[in-house]
């Protein structure tokens, strides 16, 4: 039976009801009832199993990015421009992925991300040159996009008290790929084998295909808000009921601010590594790796803000991110400091930054909007990142790497600072839980 969601509010109050689509009232699903922490969990891990190798892909092209280049004779600003353009396809399919989220179950919209973006990394170890690669590169961010958008709709959904951490752990599973991805692509490569990372992500993310379908229960992808229990009520009278309300905009503009900083040292990084500071591409690999690492500490991040004013989080990982920006291009050299840094990196902007505007973009809005404002975030993060890569290698040409970095990954999070100061936090989903914790 299809069925969708009814919105009936009292007083201020909103109740989620299930009606079939002539309008008859229906109950949940009964699987829903029965569905135990334990069953829930396992699904968490098969779905963020699978946001794992969506990292291992995403991380793995800028370490290959030096032989890649010698084979095919690409400038270092074609090389800037592929190493983030599948950002562009994210991006572009973010809010499209949001409304077909209204139209399809969340389940089947992974499954078939998943396989979009394992196709077209397939196809990138056999591209012919620049144009292929990079619409084989670009494409596969729109499968990327299917997943994202889908994944963290299901797991905000259903562990809302807990949103932010609950997307933490998302952001773990992310971490973990990007640790994995460049030390076991870098492995795989070899001295001459550049391709062989991409045969075996793609087909490691066509098996989560099969598990996916067989493991997950819609129950736990296609929980209708708030959290887990369909007979609660939740105040959200206090929420904008418009999508595009001054929080989305200030989130959505952050968003901007963080992807472009973000990708523009994930691109170029460990060219700059192995081109400036003469280091081989095993040392740059796992110097890249160090930000996947530190990526793991999103759990932690959205521990903190579920717990406590997720503005001024935000704000002070921003201003912890300029430091670091700075630092990685115009600081210490050696490589235990370089390390340190990219961990640091890792931990701020995809931690700290990338877990907490998500969230709170989904706080902005009142749950029969999550999916579209998941989409807006994913549009508002990855779009601009997609040029990230190439915007540095222009600045670099322009003002050197020191230069580059002290605009794209110093100055530019602190436009971010600004913004958030028009945040009113007040206005989120959770403000009057947190206050009736305090």
């Amino acid at each position: 039976m299809q069925y969708r969601s009814k919105l009936d509010r009292k007083e201020g109050v909103l109740l989620v009801a299930r009606t079939d689509v002539e309008g008859r009232a229906i109950s949940p699903p009964t699987d829903a009832a029965r569905l135990t922490r334990t069953v829930a969990l396992i699904g968490l891990v098969v779905l963020a199993g699978s946001y794992v190798v969506n990292a291992m892909d995403r991380q793995v092209f800028p370490v290959l990015l030096t032989p890649i280049r010698a084979e095919y004779g690409f400038t270092l600003g074609q090389g800037g421009l592929l190493a983030t353009i599948f950002t562009l396809g994210i991006g572009i399919s973010g809010v499209p992925a949001g409304y077909l989220l209204d139209r399809l179950s969340r389940k089947m919209v992974i499954i078939v991300g998943v396989l979009i973006y394992s196709g077209f990394t397939l196809l990138t170890a056999v591209a012919a040159g620049f144009w292929d690669m990079l619409a084989y590169r670009a494409l596969s961010g729109v499968g990327e996009a299917l997943q994202n958008a889908a994944l963290f709709a299901a797991v905000g959904a259903y562990f809302f008290a807990n949103r932010a951490m609950a997307l933490g752990s998302l952001n773990f599973a992310y971490g973990l790929g990007g640790f994995l991805g460049p030390l076991v692509g870098a492995k795989l490569a070899g001295t001459n084998q550049w391709r062989m990372p991409f045969v075996v992500y793609g087909l490691i993310g066509l098996g989560f295909c099969v598990l996916i379908a067989v493991v997950i229960r819609k129950a736990f992808t296609e929980r209708q808000e708030v959290a887990g229990d369909i007979d609660r009520r939740f105040d959200v009278g206090h929420v904008p009921a418009r999508l595009y309300n001054r929080n989305i905009v200030v989130l959505g503009a952050t968003a901007l601010v963080v992807g472009i900083s973000m990708y523009g040292y994930i691109g170029l990084y460990p060219t700059f590594l192995v081109t400036q500071l003469h280091w081989s591409n095993g040392q740059a690999a796992l110097a890249a790796s160090m930000f996947g690492l530190g990526a793991l500490l999103g759990i932690p991040a959205g521990w903190l803000g579920d717990r406590f004013n997720q503005r001024t989080v935000m704000i002070v990982s921003l201003v912890a991110g300029s430091v670091v920006g700075y630092l990685l291009f115009n600081g210490p050299t050696g490589a235990a400091a370089q390390y340190v840094l990219s961990f640091a990196e890792g931990a701020i902007a995809s931690g700290f930054l990338f877990v907490n505007i998500y969230s709170a973009m989904q706080r902005a809005v009142r749950p029969q909007l999550i999916g579209r404002a998941s989409g807006v975030y994913v549009s508002a993060f990855y779009i601009p990142a997609a040029f990230a890569g190439y915007l540095f290698s222009a600045l670099v040409g322009v003002a050197g790497w020191g230069g580059a970095a002290v605009w794209q990954l110093t100055v530019l999070p602190l436009v971010g600072v600004v913004a958030l100061l028009f945040v009113d936090v007040s206005k989120f989903a959770n403000a009057r839980v947190s206050a009736a914790r305090s």
